[in-house]
């Protein structure tokens, strides 16, 4: 039988939210749904208010069990999708939308070995005492993807628990799904992006030490960790970056490798804020893509990028006077 570790995250990032890496033996009965959620899109919200909905029914914690890393990841490394949420924005976006309490299955060699009928018995009903269970139509879960809708209604009634199947939400003519809002990004589609999401597609993380190379050419900006090195978007935009003061604030941001200073760059983030001039190394932010201006490009030299830097400002500038 696999038992599985458990530890509790600390809840600085969601203070509201019990969250678990592992599965623990749980103190009662919970409603839990199952995903990977990733972008957490409108779909994944129909989800998330549906069992929110169907756990105050029935005095029940609403719960969310994911995987980290994404199967796909595990599984085909070279072939997953790109992420559209790292595990923290995802967090922050379940307690949002009203999770208390969210398991993290490190999803390993260990774990895609077990049995559907055992994950049903021994994860679902031994441990977390699921009596509610939610799950997309075309979820499979357990080694070699053998569970799915059918099994798990069928081990409903014997275990004592109710399943109900979320089906598709459709917008804008579209399915929605985190390939449909990846899709959208790749395109430069932002506004169909928002359309699916329900928001602006976003990035968060970590104020980052540069080198500078923004401020000696007259356009300063701060770096944003990125946590993969696979964004589902490039180019230059019009973002507004949140975390540092109560008003979000404007500016044009680059996503790439800077082919015209870097030769084997890493993707990086970098926000060139409008009139400001604070130090906010190591502060957290979030930055909200608005409009894609361009593609990234390579210039001959650096006066040419400086010329070009100065326009994409420019436009950035009358993108958010005519909004």
């Amino acid at each position: 039988m696999f038992t599985p570790r458990v530890s509790i995250i600390q809840a600085f990032v969601c203070p509201t939210m019990l969250i678990f890496r592992g599965i623990p033996a749980s103190d009662g009965p919970v409603a839990l749904t199952i995903g990977n959620f990733d972008g957490v899109h409108l779909g994944h919200q129909a989800m998330l208010q549906r069992m929110e909905d169907a756990a105050k029914k029935r005095g029940l914690p609403a719960c969310v069990m994911t995987f980290e890393p994404h199967p796909r990841e595990f599984f085909t490394p070279d072939q997953a999708p790109t992420r559209l949420t790292n595990l923290r924005e995802k967090l922050e976006l379940f307690e949002a939308y009203g999770v208390e309490q969210v398991f993290i299955c490190p999803f390993n060699k260990r774990f895609s070995s077990i049995a559907a009928d055992e994950f049903v018995s021994e994860m679902l009903h031994h441990r977390l005492k699921a009596k509610w269970m939610l799950i997309g139509d075309d979820f499979r879960f357990g080694a070699k993807r053998a569970g799915d809708l059918a099994l798990l209604s069928e081990a409903g009634p014997r275990l004592g628990f109710e399943v109900e199947a979320m089906h598709s939400v459709m917008e804008a003519g579209l399915r929605v799904s985190s390939t449909a809002v990846r899709d959208a990004l790749a395109d430069g589609n932002l506004g169909l992006a928002h359309t699916l999401l329900g928001r602006p597609y976003s990035i968060s993380g970590r104020v980052e030490h540069g080198d500078n190379l923004g401020h000696k050419i007259g356009f300063p900006t701060a770096n944003i960790q990125l946590k993969h090195n696979r964004p589902p978007l490039w180019g230059i935009f019009a973002v507004e970056l949140h975390g540092i003061g109560d008003k979000p604030l404007q500016g044009a941001a680059s996503l790439g490798v800077r082919p015209t200073v870097k030769s084997n760059g890493r993707p990086t983030l970098e926000v060139h804020v409008f009139n400001f001039d604070r130090q906010i190394y190591n502060q957290h932010v979030r930055v909200d893509f608005l409009h894609k201006l361009r593609d990234e490009m390579k210039f001959p030299d650096l006066e040419t990028l400086t010329a070009q830097i100065a326009a994409d400002v420019a436009n950035t500038k009358r993108f958010f006077e005519t909004r």
